[in-house]
């Protein structure tokens, strides 16, 4: 196995070496032979899916954030979401939650055994927990004083905030072993779920079989093969048959490759433009960057762009038509207000905001300014994320309609983590929990050392909305007041209201699969995708 795996390896690089010269070499010609076998029993996937978490740089542990909005394939949830988004049991039974909301029960199976045979019980579930909130990783646990294993089967939490959301993290925490948790854990994981780990092969592949034990549904694929590499390359593994299963760039959508079919799975991750709202008055941050913005914290620039710019434009153009338009982060999800989407691409309505805001071309030159100050700012991407780059310029081109100057410069996020409070990021946002948007626009979750209201924003008729939607046990009450956040005729977060962001389109993800595969109903995508995440009905066909 190992010996046909370094093989295949060696193939990929000549693959791809072969691919940028124009050749179109077979397999056969190359010398390297697809692995994975399909027969019965011992089938196989080989995937190349770099947005699956990418590769994790402190390995396959749930506590620093692998798994955290994709199935972890390694471990255990207590919760999961259907095909649907429909909250379903996975190690949980059952739970309850007491009338002031700061008290959750769970209770859980007793039939599941982690990989190396030792059952899973209500202690190991505590553990992962506490472990997780003091460790502060991706998931915000801030809310959560203690797990406590009442016994074997039921495990309770208790709350310092009765955040009715904290359902959605019970639904992305892999549960880890406390017997055989360390500081190694993510280099050689153990957990319960449908894959046990191993080997990974660090820059190269991580290498998963079937969990014989598993309490659930049997997997098809027995062997899971995960290789990292750069979805260009992947794609001319993929062309030459080195691979069943590729994501590729959208510029690659429309190309055809035989015995292979090609899949655009619509997501709910949008990429948007944060604007910081204070002006730099010589602030900074408690790490020392600096804060404010003198354009952006103009409410004239930020609606403008908002309402200036066409966003379709953007999708088909640097998406390639891979993507939908966005307005508010969350237009697709039920706590998106339809209310506050509105018709964009009108220019001489941004350049009206603008000029009645005291902007305008004294020189000449295109360009607006006010008191002195050019309308023209640096937007920063991540350098590695090609999609984030072509918005970036495809909305400078934009903006430059309206009389607004957008300098894009590619960075690594340890450079943009320095600049983020002073000056215009494009991320990607995308969660079935709707504490994202609370951590996103809530005053008093601003945090120096994350991305929570990076922009700084503040207005207490949204908090207010946002603390009733967070701590409502009722979903429609809840829903209405996350809409009402963003616009409730006066006010709100969206660009109807303060235009805090300019969220432009949520992206698909697009991948290219044997045709023998079945992948039966994919999940709706989140942020960073979830292809595995209906993997247990997987097949051959």
């Amino acid at each position: 196995m190992n010996r046909s795996l370094s093989l295949f390896l060696i193939g990929i690089i000549m693959i791809g070496v072969v691919a940028f010269s124009g050749c179109t070499d077979s397999a056969e010609e190359t010398g390297t032979e697809k692995v994975a076998t399909g027969e019965t029993g011992t089938a196989e996937l080989i995937a190349a899916v770099g947005t699956h978490g990418g590769e994790p740089a402190t390995g396959f542990n749930p506590i620093t954030g692998w798994g955290y909005n994709h199935e972890p394939l390694i471990q255990s949830t207590l919760f999961k979401k259907d095909s649907n988004a429909n909250l379903i049991n996975d190690l949980a039974t059952d739970y309850t939650v007491s009338e002031d909301g700061l008290t959750w029960t769970v209770k859980i199976r007793n039939d599941v055994k982690f990989h190396d045979g030792v059952p899973l019980t209500a202690k190991d579930v505590a553990f992962t927990f506490n472990t997780a909130a003091d460790a502060a990783g991706e998931v915000d646990l801030s809310m959560l004083e203690k797990a406590t294993a009442i016994n074997d089967e039921t495990v309770e939490f208790k709350l310092n905030d009765n955040q009715a959301t904290f359902i959605n993290k019970l639904s992305v925490i892999g549960v880890v072993p406390e017997h055989a948790y360390n500081e190694n854990y993510g280099q050689n994981p153990i957990g319960s779920g449908p894959y046990k780990f191993v080997q990974w092969d660090k820059g190269q592949q991580v290498l998963l079989e079937a969990n014989p034990d598993y309490y659930g549904q049997q997997p098809y694929f027995k062997k899971l093969t995960i290789v990292y590499m750069e979805a260009d390359t992947a794609f001319a593994a993929a062309k030459s048959g080195q691979i069943d299963l590729a994501e590729i760039p959208s510029s690659y959508a429309n190309q055809k490759v035989d015995g292979m079919k090609t899949i655009s799975l619509d997501s709910i991750d949008a990429r948007g433009i944060s604007f910081p709202m204070q002006a730099n008055t010589g602030k900074k941050t408690e790490n020392g960057y600096a804060i404010g913005n003198n354009v952006t914290s103009d409410a004239a620039i930020r609606k403008a762009l908002n309402i200036g710019i066409d966003r379709q434009a953007l999708i088909d153009g640097a998406l390639n038509g891979q993507g939908q338009e966005e307005f508010t982060g969350v237009d697709k999800l039920p706590w998106g207000n339809k209310e506050a989407i509105f018709e964009d691409g009108k220019i001489d309505e941004a350049r009206k905001i603008l000029s009645d805001a005291g902007w305008t071309d004294t020189d000449g030159d295109g360009i607006v300014e006010k008191n002195g100050q050019k309308a023209e700012f640096t937007l920063l991407y991540a350098a590695t994320a090609l999609e984030r780059q072509a918005l970036a310029v495809s909305v400078a081109e934009e903006a430059k309609k309206i009389g607004i100057s957008i300098n894009p410069e590619g960075a690594s996020w340890d450079k943009i983590d320095t600049l983020a409070h002073s000056t215009p990021v494009v991320f990607g946002y995308g969660s079935l929990d709707p504490t994202d948007m609370y951590l996103k626009y809530y005053s008093k979750s601003y945090n120096p050392g994350n991305y929570n209201n990076i922009i700084m924003y503040n207005n207490s008729v949204v908090d207010a909305y946002l603390r009733k939607a967070i701590t409502s046990s009722d979903q429609n009450t809840a829903n209405e007041n996350w809409q009402l956040a963003a616009w409730d005729g006066k006010t709100g977060f969206s660009a109807k209201g303060d235009a805090t962001w300019l969220w432009m389109a949520t992206i698909n993800y697009v991948y290219i699969v044997d045709e023998d595969v079945d992948m039966g109903t994919p999940k709706i995508q989140p942020h960073g995708a979830d292809i595995f995440g209906n993997i247990l009905e997987w097949k051959r066909t």
